[in-house]
């Protein structure tokens, strides 16, 4: 094992590979189960044919059409605006029973192509999207970067390999800010740079992060003080597997023990496992099951587990958030290359620093494509590869100086202004919606969405959205709705937000653009309500 070194000060200027199981764990931290993030099926559920659609919707809205009159006037009997938002009687019901006041939303219903919207309230006032801000930063990416974008990550060393293999001198990683730099991803970039005979390093590695600014590579923005969850990892130009340290606990009854894995591989990374099987009931598995993680004299980082934990708990998956981004791919690229056969002649110390002219390529490895990377993010809400991929517009569209915030904000403003789409209340900060300051209206997002369904990037956006009662945050819902499968929407949910933005496929055949915002302190209380928009609209929204 190779300790971890002090990072020097700037200079000019754990072996496994990263499976399923970092993937599931670490999108479960956004909210989802390890079945919630396994990957989902290409394919869609079978469609109705657009005549039994229609049929069967004539058939519905027979026999409930007197008791949506009768509710819709009990409900307007409690609140009186009820009457003017359009909204169905379950919607306003709902948010009553929530504590939610109609002033506190925002809805915009229209059918694709229709001159006139279904539902219109509050839909011009500028609102927090959580999440559904991703539908902006994602559309931008594909119209903008295409669908077919590959991040870049090099390798570079001081000079070639010696005829012996070795390297003499510093090798350098610089990145572009792939959203996805995964061990199998970091294993091909090392597997090309061994393919040029280099067998070992003499020397230490340099992180080139100059593509984003200073101040961004690492920063320390946290939304709620929670800085190891892996929602609040923020950005950096060489961020690796998601800055996120996956713990599998499992049980073994037989052997009357429990194991712990880790992934992904950190060179500098030691388990100190001495949890002991208990019998009983699991209680509070987390306190049991989450580490103390302690940096050592040595330079090593020891992850320990002490105390019983329960054959009742099952297998469990613990994700953290620690280390730097500086201290996570320095043990990670090491870890890779030891994993590849390659050595070290000595410690390789860790530095930041630009590739100096003239330096030989190792190495160039091309991430996963955009439209792969955009599936990701809006399936499962995944909030540093949005922010990745907000900063990357920026910069790759605006050439001068390295990508920041503002830059990405006045590209993407300027993009949708070229297409028609000014939005003078539009807040972006992060482009991810993990923010208090990012706005937008129902109307403009409304308005994106048809545009976006309508472009040539339309088909990879809407593949990347959940699907109601199928995949990623729409999983769990409405699962035996009749509606189930015939709906594809952004979620959104900060502690006093919640948000849906998409499509909802009718029973008639016709396609919807729903966005319904709420923001309010009991906003968490309010799912039925948009629930019961989803299964309204699926009806003909009528």
């Amino acid at each position: 094992m190779l300790a971890m070194p002090k990072s020097s000060p700037r200079t000019p200027s754990f072996s496994s590979r990263l499976s399923s199981v970092i993937v599931v764990g670490v999108l479960s931290v956004f909210g989802f189960s390890a079945v919630q993030a396994a990957p989902a099926a290409k394919a869609k559920p079978a469609k109705t044919s657009k005549a039994a659609k229609a049929s069967k919707a004539a058939k519905v809205a027979g026999a409930t059409g007197a008791a949506a009159i009768a509710t819709r006037a009990a409900a307007e009997a409690h609140d009186p605006a009820a009457s003017r938002t359009g909204l169905p009687a379950t919607v306003t019901t709902a948010l009553r029973r929530a504590h939610v006041p109609l002033s506190a939303t925002s809805f915009y219903v229209v059918k694709l192509g229709a001159p006139q919207a279904r539902v219109s309230w509050n839909a011009e006032t500028p609102m927090n999207p959580a999440s559904t801000m991703k539908v902006v930063t994602t559309f931008a990416g594909l119209q903008l970067l295409g669908p077919d974008y590959r991040w870049q990550t090099s390798l570079y060393a001081d000079g070639q390999p010696g005829p012996d293999g070795i390297v003499n001198g510093n090798v350098y990683l610089r990145g572009s800010g792939d959203p996805k730099l995964v061990p199998e991803e970091m294993a091909k970039l090392v597997a090309k740079a061994r393919s040029t005979g280099a067998t070992a390093i003499n020397g230490d590695i340099v992180l080139d992060r100059s593509y984003f600014a200073d101040g961004l590579n690492g920063g320390d923005y946290s939304i709620d003080g929670e800085t190891q969850r892996a929602y609040n990892v923020n950005p950096d130009a060489l961020l690796y597997a998601f800055k996120t340290l996956s713990f599998t606990i499992t049980p073994d009854a037989a052997n009357r023990s429990v194991g712990v894995a880790v992934t992904p591989a950190l060179a500098q990374l030691r388990v100190d496992n001495r949890l002991t099987l208990a019998n009983g009931r699991c209680g509070d598995w987390k306190s049991r099951a989450t580490p103390s993680i302690m940096p050592q004299p040595d330079g090593t980082i020891v992850a320990s587990f002490d105390g019983t934990y329960s054959a009742d708990c099952g297998e469990h998956i613990v994700n953290l958030a620690t280390l730097s981004h500086s201290d996570f791919i320095w043990g990670g690229f090491v870890a890779e290359w030891q994993a590849a056969g390659g050595r070290f002649q000595r410690p390789p110390g860790l530095r930041s620093g630009a590739v100096p002219r003239g330096a030989f390529l190792l190495a160039r490895h091309y991430g996963q494509p955009l439209s792969d990377i955009v599936r990701d993010i809006n399936k499962f809400s995944n909030n540093v590869m949005a922010r990745q991929l907000f900063l990357t517009v920026g910069a790759e569209i605006d050439r001068n100086g390295p990508a920041s915030t503002d830059k990405s904000a006045r590209v993407i403003k300027r993009w949708l202004t070229r297409q028609g789409l000014d939005m003078p209340g539009l807040v972006l900060e992060n482009g991810s919606g993990l923010s208090r300051e990012e706005r937008i209206s129902a109307y403009d997002m409304a308005r994106l969405l048809q545009q976006a369904v309508a472009s040539n990037v339309g088909p990879a956006l809407l593949d990347s959205l959940p699907i109601l009662g199928v995949d990623g945050t729409l999983r769990n819902r409405l699962t035996r709705a009749n509606a189930a499968g015939n709906a594809y929407l952004k979620t959104g949910t900060l502690a006093d937000v919640r948000a849906l933005a998409g499509y909802v496929d009718a029973l008639n055949g016709e396609r919807f653009v729903v966005v319904a915002y709420i923001n309010h302190a009991n906003a968490s209380a309010a799912q039925e309500a948009h629930d019961a928009l989803m299964q309204w609209v699926y009806k003909g929204a009528q």
